[in-house]
């Protein structure tokens, strides 16, 4: 990423709407885990990447990262406590709210619903979040007409960046809000489920095309499939066609869980990473799967910095959780820097929740 104004909004949006590394959020649990539990110690680590100001700041290309400050409040506010850190987080996302989901005539769809996510969940609504009323700008971004009825679209001189992931956080927010728009970007998002179980990650390119819905030969998303379940299950009460399309999708995840607990994503993340057994591991608890959240929990565990580390390299990184395992071999020889700290943060924001299971299943 580049540190221009330009590129770096661009940039923005495709963290927030195309990368499956920026997902994470679901409700509070009904009471905190201890801070000495796995999943406590991920949530006091998170906390210890905000800054003064409530927001992820990336040292590396020298910006705020609103995008992951949104995942980082969100996870650390589904393991529960922390409410300052998340009241300060809340605030500072508040005074960007037009960097993150676009200036002027600028509009990006998959970071307007996130953020419409994380007012609705940290405390209040978001039709008067930082002066923008969220749920207005989003239902301005669902497609109405036909064939791509539903669709949420950017408007941007970069492109339309939007995706499943985005649909998904619209969908929760827009059925949160009783917008009359959320329906449409239901049915829609349903479509992108696949005969498998699975939800793939991008649309059909061609909006003129008349299917606009999951194809032949496309390839299945983990991320995307687990994070439907985390962020929907919440609001599908009286969706008939989405309680099943989630139960569809949870059987799915289960029948593709390796040996050892964990998943590996997308294409281009095939391999057992955190970030994705981190979200279907937190779909398996949202959905009352305990031995499949234990399984993908105890894989995520090993992947945790603990034990003593005052002298090492690792000092003061107690809860953090790395990628894979060759992540943490190269950490406890080099430390976490500047280069590498990002991945820590994405991992720990999906993976951190999904320790919960550890201290809920047993």
């Amino acid at each position: 990423m580049t540190i221009s104004t330009s590129v770096r909004r661009a940039g923005a949006a495709l963290v927030a709407s195309a990368l499956a590394a920026s997902l994470v959020a679901v409700g509070s649990p009904a009471g905190a885990v201890p801070s000495t539990s796995p999943a406590g110690h991920g949530a006091t680590w998170l906390t210890k990447q905000l800054n003064r100001k409530g927001l992820v700041y990336n040292r590396q290309f020298k910006f705020n990262d609103y995008g992951l400050t949104a995942d980082t409040v969100l996870g650390i506010d589904a393991i529960g406590g922390h409410k300052k850190d998340i009241r300060r987080a809340r605030h500072g996302l508040a005074r960007h709210v037009r960097g993150y989901t676009g200036k002027k005539a600028e509009r990006y769809a998959g970071p307007t619903a996130k953020l419409a996510v994380v007012a609705q969940q940290t405390g209040g609504g978001a039709r008067h979040f930082g002066g923008v009323n969220l749920v207005r700008r989003l239902a301005g971004l669902v497609a109405t007409k036909a064939p791509v009825t539903g669709r949420i679209e950017d408007k941007s001189s970069f492109g339309d960046f939007a995706n499943s992931i985005g649909q998904i956080f619209a969908v929760r927010a827009l059925l949160k809000a009783h917008q009359a728009n959320g329906q449409l970007a239901l049915r829609f998002l349903l479509e992108q489920q696949c005969q498998a179980g699975f939800l793939r990650l991008n649309f059909n390119s061609d909006k003129t095309a008349r299917a606009q819905g999951c194809g032949k030969g496309d390839p299945a998303d983990t991320d995307v499939t687990a994070l439907a379940v985390v962020e929907l299950a919440r609001v599908a009460h009286g969706h008939g066609k989405l309680e099943k399309a989630l139960s569809k999708a949870t059987r799915w995840l289960k029948r593709h869980q390796k040996a050892n607990g964990s998943f590996g994503g997308g294409p281009s993340t095939s391999r057992a990473n955190a970030n994705s057994t981190g979200l279907a591991g937190w779909a398996f608890l949202t959905e009352h799967r305990c031995g499949a959240a234990r399984h993908a929990a105890g894989w995520l565990a090993r992947l945790q910095v603990r034990g003593h580390l005052a002298g090492t390299p690792l000092a003061g990184e107690r809860g953090a959780i790395a990628y894979d395992r060759a992540t943490l071999r190269t950490a406890r020889h080099d430390g976490i820097d500047r280069t590498t700290r990002d991945q820590w943060r994405r991992a720990g924001s999906q993976a951190a929740p999904a320790l919960l299971a550890l201290s809920r299943c047993h």
